[in-house]
């Protein structure tokens, strides 16, 4: 008997290095039981250390993948990573609309881990009136939750301000993820509009942690294809990624990689 594998659509840039991005994306959806299909917007030249180059798409050719994506499979949930430009985000968001994505993750990609920006200023209004209110969950870091909110994040009181901020774009939840800047480290705070979840995790002092954010929200969107709940969804990638952050890879001469098939060296 033919096994139907749940199909999850990563729309996001490429590393080179392979670690986060779509290759991230695409190693995370797999390792978490779903079927990964990509559309790029971007072709970025980096590795561990750093991005040395951003070529965008043109929007005509991120749109043609996108249809080719949705005339031909049948797509049960989807995650955004880089949208270089308000073109792009434009683009992308007129073509989920009328796909009814109830699972649609949105990963506020701006910075890279070195600092590089991954996207246009004009990139954020975009997000917040076009993509956000067809979105199921975002995912912030702290670096993007201040930039999209306004409010300096140093503490779980500030995070709760600017999720309540965020929310007010129209997205249905939000999700910051503390990571080591919190004074909480390891901890991510959800919101949904009416009340707080926070998601204590342990905190593992490596410096192989990169390609985090893009695997946890693919890791998330996995798992809401698979029907768990949101929390359920966020708990189980929370707990996949701490293992993934724990063996962390130790190549490059920068910032490893998390190590997304960690339970295949068994």
């Amino acid at each position: 008997m033919t096994h139907i594998r749940k199909q999850v659509l990563t729309i996001a840039g490429s590393d080179s290095g392979g670690g986060a991005g779509i290759q991230g994306d695409i190693k995370a959806m797999s390792a978490n039981g779903v079927f990964a299909m990509s559309v790029i917007t971007a072709i970025t030249a980096q590795n561990t250390e750093e991005v040395t180059d951003v070529f965008e798409l043109p929007p005509a050719t991120v749109a043609a993948q996108l249809d080719a994506v949705f005339d031909d499979f049948d797509i049960t949930a989807v995650k955004t990573g880089m949208l270089g430009s308000a073109a792009i985000v434009d683009v992308v968001a007129s073509m989920l609309k009328p796909q009814n994505i109830t699972n649609l993750v949105v990963d506020p990609v701006m910075l890279s881990k070195s600092g590089h920006p991954l996207s246009k200023p004009d990139v954020i209004d975009a997000l917040k009136t076009r993509l956000f209110p067809l979105a199921l969950l975002i995912t912030p870091n702290v670096h993007e939750a201040q930039q999209l909110s306004g409010i300096k994040i140093t503490s779980l009181a500030d995070a709760r301000r600017a999720a309540k901020v965020i929310h007010g774009f129209g997205c249905q939840q939000v999700l910051i993820k503390g990571g080591h800047l919190l004074a909480e480290q390891a901890t991510d705070l959800l919101y949904d509009g009416r009340f707080f979840n926070v998601f204590k995790g342990e905190f593992i002092d490596t410096p192989h942690t990169h390609g985090t954010g893009c695997t946890l929200a693919s890791a998330i969107a996995a798992h809401l294809a698979r029907g768990k709940s949101v929390v359920d969804a966020i708990q189980a990638a929370k707990a996949y990624l701490t293992e993934a952050i724990r063996h962390g890879l130790a190549i490059g001469h920068g910032q490893g990689p998390t190590d997304h098939f960690y339970f295949m060296e068994r």
